[in-house]
């Protein structure tokens, strides 16, 4: 079946292109432009079935299988704008097309054999890339990287599994006496790459996923005035009166290189207020989720139970906490010791805005990463199917540990190879942007 749909932003902007493919595409165009040849950016009127004009564009035809897709593909750039881009997919549709479901020219790359799953994964990721370290990190993955690590453990594992069906094959024959110890020794150089790889995924998801960051304090310290001035607007409403922000407050902001989801939230305090007790619920919510902490104190007076209470709940959740005593404008009565930064936020924020870059920044890498929660767990059931068949080659149980080898293969093999089950492909294809 052809498909059809806009693969840039519905709005107006400079071009709009519209993408073809399918064993039609060129017979379509052909009605619309006349004819094509592969590879040649042709400057084409496009008429619709009654003749008339419609706009005159760039039009390239890439010829089966050299396409994104694999299958004949035509991209029309047009101007843009809304009107003119639906006329053209209205034409197109009315030769036979349909339009494209979220994520179909990619699934289509990926069962002609153009991308593999990883490649895939990483350019939704890519699209979606909230900081530049993340963009280099998945120009990586789409390089080659992931997948030729994953081939090098397969390799290794299917090595190691050929040894252990020599010993079940030849139990009664003279076998090298350190061949257990070697079988053993090269499982745990696997099992150590695993564990790094979700290790390293794991800590530095928000370099991908985008960092989330929750400014958590007891009321009236300030914290609406450090997001209002982080955002450089008055983005929340300030007051003297305490509680007066009773719900979270999520904003966008661009910290250096990154883009970071940035929380106001309710103060935290005992309360007989059902509707003040519901914010703080939210605000511990948000600091639990959170990737980054910047957990707000009063310097102007001294401490009390309440910012006891805070340190104590922040201290519990085990994130990165970045200290800020605010109101330095006031005298400084502030007495826990803590090593924070002294500000004034009605002023200016650039010392926790130095402190919020240096830490992104920092947690930038050249290692290689897994894009997707999915292939974190592919990695995770790989590695536990590992140290099971470690165990069970300890108890010379060797049939049991061929079939953990085996899994462990097809949970590292399920990183770039595509799954058979459509539904499971139509799910992960689902969060793609329409015309990718």
């Amino acid at each position: 079946m052809n498909i059809v749909a806009l693969a840039t932003p519905y709005g107006v902007g400079a071009i709009s292109i519209i993408r073809l493919s399918g064993k039609d595409a060129l017979s379509i165009a052909d009605k619309i432009c006349g004819s094509l040849t592969p590879r040649v950016a042709h400057l084409k009127e496009l008429k619709d079935r009654d003749g008339n004009v419609l706009d005159e564009a760039i039009v390239i035809y890439f010829k089966a299988p050299f396409s994104f897709t694999g299958e004949d593909v035509v991209e029309f750039q047009t101007h843009g704008g809304v009107v003119v881009a639906n006329l053209i997919i209205d034409e197109i549709l009315a030769y036979g097309a349909r339009v494209a479901d979220p994520g179909e020219f990619s699934k289509r790359a990926l069962l002609n054999g153009k991308i593999d799953l990883a490649k895939a994964e990483s350019i939704q990721g890519l699209i979606n890339a909230r900081s530049e370290g993340a963009a280099k990190i998945l120009a990586r993955v789409m390089s080659g990287e992931l997948g030729l690590f994953c081939d090098t453990l397969r390799d290794e594992l299917i090595s190691t599994l050929a040894y252990t069906e020599t010993c079940i094959d030849y139990a009664d024959d003279d076998l090298p006496a350190d061949i257990m110890e070697q079988i053993k020794l090269k499982l745990k150089e696997v099992s150590s790459k695993l564990d790094h790889i979700i290790s390293i995924s794991n800590s530095k998801k928000g370099l991908i996923d985008g960092y989330k960051v929750a400014i958590i304090g007891c009321p009236n310290v300030g914290k609406s005035s450090i997001l209002n001035s982080l955002l450089n607007y008055e983005r929340a409403i300030i007051s003297d009166t305490p509680g007066t922000t009773r719900d979270t407050i999520e904003e966008q902001i661009k910290v250096g290189t990154h883009l970071v989801r940035i929380i106001d939230t309710a103060g935290i305090r005992h309360s007989d207020h059902d509707i003040e007790n519901i914010g703080i619920e939210y605000s511990k919510r948000a600091a639990n989720s959170a990737d980054i902490i910047i957990c707000v104190f009063d310097s102007s007076r001294a401490s009390n139970s309440e910012d006891i209470a805070i340190l104590d709940f922040i201290n519990s959740l085990n994130k990165k906490v970045i200290f800020v005593l605010n109101k330095s404008d006031l005298e400084f009565k502030f007495d826990l010791d803590i090593d924070g930064i002294l500000l004034s936020a009605k002023d200016e924020c650039s010392a926790l805005k130095f402190a919020l870059e240096s830490y992104l920044n920092s947690q930038d890498t050249n290692e290689i990463m897994l894009s997707s929660n999915r292939q974190i767990k592919a990695c995770q059931d790989a590695k536990n199917a590992i140290d099971r068949a470690t165990e069970l080659l300890d108890e010379s149980v060797l049939e049991l540990f061929a079939y953990e080898i085996n899994r462990a293969i097809k949970e590292i093999g399920s990183i770039t190879k595509p799954l058979q089950n459509s539904e499971i492909l139509d799910k992960m294809f689902s969060s793609f942007c329409l015309g990718k």
